[in-house]
């Protein structure tokens, strides 16, 4: 079973990107708080990794931006690819299948316009092995 849920804030606001192929696309990294917190030391928190496809990423492109807490499930997946100097590099991201709004409205600085109810998007086209973005693309890689 590989099965994520996390809580956290965004980092950045997300990006809306295109592969080749024409499928919407976003990366973000959000802040997950760590349960505890070391006598004498702050709370601590994990920066993770986050990939959306589709209307998943479109919807958090419109409606999400740094500082913005989200709620999202999805799973781990792992890849690697190749650098420009031929160095081999490992990836570990969440491809968040659902997202939903941790804020209220008045409880945010945002600028963005949130639909006045609860927001939830699910992909569409639930994608098992999803497309990647190689180098050899002619596009930025999208990590």
């Amino acid at each position: 079973m590989n099965n994520v849920s996390l809580i956290g804030r965004l980092t950045g606001t997300p990006e809306l990107k295109h592969t080749q192929s024409g499928l919407a696309y976003a990366r973000f990294s959000i802040a997950v708080d760590r349960q505890f917190v070391k006598q004498g030391e702050e709370r601590q928190a994990d920066f993770i990794p986050i990939l959306v496809w589709n209307k998943t990423a479109e919807f958090v492109c419109k409606y999400f931006e740094k500082g913005r807490r989200i709620a999202l499930n999805g799973r781990i997946q792992t890849g690697s690819y190749k650098d420009k100097d031929g160095n081999t590099r490992y990836t570990t991201d969440v491809v968040a299948d659902n997202v939903e709004f941790c804020d209220s409205k008045g409880n945010t600085d945002s600028n963005a316009q949130q639909p006045q109810q609860k927001q939830q998007v699910q992909a569409t086209n639930h994608m098992s092995n999803p497309p990647t973005v190689t180098e050899d693309s002619g596009e930025d890689l999208p990590f």
